[in-house]
């Protein structure tokens, strides 16, 4: 950080101060709520006068790319997790991307995923899981889904298995971690990679530990919606030092250097080295090891993420108060809604309240999602429902569908037709929990009346 004359110093402060004050003028009042009327959305932002401050105070430095701000998030997030390694990226969706590059690197010998090799996945996730094992030419091998927990189903991973298998990439749906005991025994007696996509879990807990901590890499997203905001951000864990320098390589356009932005001839030998076929002595900071990307965030974002990250604690337990809530309030509904319930073992940080309609309620998903609607109560679909059914599966043409299904797919099928979910989190208010609540009674009353 530059240091500052006393009378820059002094007007730096007399900003954020004043930063301070716009925050309590523009933003520390939130509108009244009127029941029907107001919206009650599915995910939010929520975010205090240190966040603009954070924000401002980095604007103020103009170092814009990575620094200090990046430093201490990356520090404070893998101090969280229970990671050795965190590194810092540009989405949640980047995160998977890299994730999956660095198990393709040359640097692993015979354990690199190369294409034709099977990873164990499902078709009911959100769609960036799944893109990096096909955009790497690998083969996405695709298994059923639990209904109430919406994990991947650990009984069918024997099934799933070939010569060719080389990976688990899978998220913990919703925030509610997959069976995670039986997922790494099979992993471990397999040698297989896992990936563990904690982008809508972060703050999950199974058997005490922390998701995210569990996998040979594990992803975060920081997009709005999640459980902290960067506005656009994600993150990479790892606690294989080997892995996290992969994973930084292909961030930074495959780059071999390790040097910092701003940094030159960390190593000492910039000058000195062989590379490939390049001429003794180029320069290290100009030597490729990977095909990679520039997907790195910035100082600006990882300033809102640390003020973001003091409040994760209190985020976490008010995501679950609010998930507690509703499932109470919505137990007397049991007879036409499949109500989530947590895997045994977990305590989710839970990214929404997910629920499906029965086939014997009288009603679809979408009966119920039109009308909550009406009412103001945003609504979301389990992301892709079966990913399969998309057109970037059923418009490829048949000879360049690369990827095989394990038995069927028939839960995920029903997730597609019959699932949803309504918001948790931290910013919905009490009145807002029991408008939710009140609705959905309304419609099953409406529908028996």
């Amino acid at each position: 950080m530059k240091k500052l004359s006393a009378q820059a110093e002094a007007l730096r402060q007399e900003i954020l101060r004043k930063v301070q004050q716009f925050h309590s003028l523009a933003h520390g009042q939130p509108e009244p709520f009127e029941p029907g009327k107001s919206r009650i959305p599915f995910a939010g932002r929520v975010f205090d006068e240190e966040e603009l401050v954070n924000l401002v105070d980095a604007s103020l430095e103009f170092w814009l790319t990575q620094d200090h701000y990046t430093d201490a998030f990356e520090k404070g997030l893998a101090e969280f997790i229970g990671a050795r390694h965190c590194i810092f990226v540009n989405s949640g969706s980047s995160a998977n991307l890299l994730a999956f590059a660095a198990l393709t690197s040359h640097k692993l010998g015979e354990r690199r995923i190369q294409r034709g090799d099977e990873v164990i996945t499902v078709a009911a996730a959100f769609p960036t899981t799944v893109a990096p094992i096909v955009q790497y030419g690998a083969i996405p091998v695709f298994v059923d889904v639990e209904t109430r927990t919406y994990n991947i189903d650990p009984d069918l991973f024997q099934g799933a298995l070939s010569e060719r298998t080389r990976a688990v990439f899978i998220a913990h749906s919703m925030g509610n971690p997959f069976d995670v005991e039986r997922v790494l025994a099979f992993c471990r007696e397999h040698d297989l990679w896992l990936i563990e996509d904690n982008c809508d879990a972060l703050g999950s807990r199974y058997k005490g530990a922390y998701t995210g901590a569990f996998g040979d890499l594990a992803t975060s997203s920081f997009y709005p919606a999640h459980h902290i905001t960067t506005g656009e951000g994600g993150a990479v864990f790892t606690p294989n030092p080997k892995l996290a320098a992969i994973v930084q390589s292909f961030r930074d356009w495959g780059r071999d250097c390790w040097c910092t932005a701003g940094h030159d001839n960390t190593c000492g030998k910039r000058f000195d080295k062989q590379f490939g076929t390049l001429p003794l002595g180029y320069d290290h900071k100009y030597v490729y090891s990977h095909l990679g990307y520039n997907l790195k965030a910035t100082d600006l974002q990882a300033a809102i993420g640390l003020a973001q990250l003091k409040k994760l604690g209190a985020f976490i337990e008010k995501r679950r108060a609010n998930h507690d809530k509703l499932l109470e309030g919505l137990a007397p509904l049991e007879d036409v809604f499949l109500l989530p319930q947590a895997q045994l073992g977990a305590e989710p940080s839970w990214f929404g309240f997910v629920l499906s309609v029965k086939e014997s309620s009288g009603f679809t998903r979408n009966d119920i999602a039109r009308f909550l609607e009406a009412k103001n109560i945003q609504t979301r679909t389990l992301f892709a429902g079966n990913l399969l059914r998309h057109p970037c599966f059923t418009d490829t043409p048949p000879d360049q569908q690369a990827f095989r299904v394990s038995g069927d797919l028939r839960n995920t099928d029903f997730v597609m037709n019959n699932t949803f979910w309504v918001g948790v989190y931290p910013g919905l208010t009490e009145e807002a929990l029991d408008t939710m609540i009140s609705a959905f009674h309304e419609f099953t009353n409406d529908r028996t009346s």
